[in-house]
């Protein structure tokens, strides 16, 4: 995960990182990182194989930015409490969908 200049995270995933950071400090790929030099490397894992990596970077791209500062501690009670609290607004939200398109709330039928 690279920290950028404008205080945004970018996360990929790279089979030889000490190239690839030089890569993105260099500007050499246009886009997202090009634009908000300079980057510094925050955090990073080796996994078994490149299908775990790619799984796990588009993980952390889903994640809230206070899930990934927490990552970049090490701070694993609060990724987990922010992964439940995520799943409880979930469930409500879901929850109150459904309520809210039954058939005992649907509007009354116009008058003819």
């Amino acid at each position: 995960m690279l920290h950028c200049a404008d205080r945004k995270f970018y996360v990929g995933h790279t089979e030889d990182l000490e190239v690839r950071l030089a890569q993105h400090e260099q500007g050499e790929f246009k886009g997202f990182t090009s634009t908000r030099l300079p980057v510094t490397l925050v955090w990073c894992d080796e996994f078994p194989t490149r299908y775990e990596a790619l799984t796990a970077e588009r993980q952390i791209k889903g994640w809230s930015r206070a899930k990934k500062l927490a990552l970049i501690r090490g701070d694993w009670p609060l990724i987990s409490a922010l992964a439940k609290n995520k799943e409880e607004k979930e469930r409500a939200s879901t929850g109150s969908a459904r309520t809210e398109c039954g058939a005992n709330h649907l509007p009354p039928k116009p008058a003819n």
